[in-house]
């Protein structure tokens, strides 16, 4: 990857919240003549500011605890939900500002795998009409017209043959339905239908987690494979961090909602500067180092609907003082390109 591609984003997010309402709290009447009952909804910041960027051909993680806002990220990526505030920009264009109509076009080029490969396939369909589905969607197997990006049925046809071979499977088993692969079979067919499009990104929301650990490698191998073929750019969620230092090129930590630590994969594992990632990454089992000193993180993760003030990490960090209480720490660059939100960082 050249110094100039990792240096152009092709995505970025600015300020990027997402809150859900849920359910109503009665509060009390504040006179004895007002006869009205007054309710405030409770809010769950599911994303709370978060700034990330994704440059051409980088592969960047988002690791943290589960409910911590991961997913929630990519499908406001996606344009599956809409933001509550903030930006999303893709090849300089604001995705959120575009109507669903707008947004079609950029589809055929921001993909996603999701996790369990049991049930994100049709199980209605064969397997040659589920890689072809992307294909008919966007209309690029139109043979009408004279557009570029129309590549002709014939070569549509040829387009997903190669697209199974190329990602492992036979391609006398187009005729086939889902349930009679296997997980990592069924994997590599959701790979196929992500990338049969030719997209610039690919967001994979744990897509091994639900997998063998000896079939999680065939995939990851594959997914490398196919990025340096393509010249695929990869958002990569898991919580599963052996992996994530596998295939990444960043990574980004988050906690409640936002973004506490981000920087190079080495980097990161190497020398966590944050107290929350040292924290998570101490949880992990080390059988080499019976002597490894751990960071722990105090008591129980608090809920969304009612964070802490400050730092939200505060309550649950060994290193916490009176200025993490009071105010809210900003993610700047401690060293060469690697950024923590944390006000008395490791």
């Amino acid at each position: 990857m050249t110094e100039k591609a990792m240096a152009t984003p092709l995505l970025s997010t600015e300020g990027l919240i997402k809150y859900y309402s849920v359910g109503r709290q009665q509060l009390l009447r504040p006179k004895w003549s007002d006869n009205r009952l007054r309710f405030d909804r409770k809010m769950v910041k599911a994303v709370n500011g978060v700034d990330l960027s994704i440059s051409k051909g980088e592969t960047l993680s988002l690791v943290g605890e589960s409910g911590c806002g991961k997913s929630t990220v990519a499908r406001l990526i996606l344009q599956l939900i809409k933001p509550t505030g903030g930006k999303i920009s893709y090849d300089g264009v604001n995705l959120v500002e575009l109507s669903r109509h707008k947004m079609a076009p950029f589809r055929k080029d921001i993909q996603m795998i999701f996790q369990n490969p049991y049930g994100s396939l049709n199980p209605r369909m064969k397997v040659v009409d589920i890689i072809t589905e992307p294909i008919e969607v966007h209309g690029l197997g139109a043979d009408q017209g004279s557009s570029s990006e129309q590549i002709g049925k014939q070569a549509a046809v040829a387009r997903v043959l190669q697209v199974m071979q190329e990602c492992g499977l036979d391609s006398n088993h187009g005729d086939r339905y889902p349930h009679q692969f296997s997980g990592g079979q069924r994997q590599r067919i959701a790979i196929a239908r992500a990338i049969v499009t030719k997209p610039k990104l690919v967001i994979l929301d744990e897509p091994v987690s639900a997998l063998d650990v000896s079939i999680q490698a065939q995939i990851l191998n594959l997914l490398k494979d196919m990025q340096a073929m393509m010249e695929l750019t990869y958002l990569f969620i898991s919580h599963d961090l052996s992996v994530v230092r596998q295939i990444s090129t960043r990574v980004a930590v988050m906690y409640l909602g936002a973004i506490c630590e981000l920087g190079r994969c080495d980097d990161i594992f190497s020398a966590p500067r944050h107290h929350y990632t040292r924290a998570l990454f101490s949880a992990v089992p080390d059988i080499s180092s019976r002597s490894r000193r751990s960071t722990k993180a105090i008591g129980e993760l608090p809920s969304a609907t009612d964070l802490p003030s400050g730092c939200t990490f505060h309550p649950r960090c060994p290193a916490a003082q009176e200025k993490c209480r009071v105010e809210v720490p900003k993610l700047t660059e401690i060293s060469e390109d690697q950024f923590c939100a944390c006000h008395f960082p490791a």
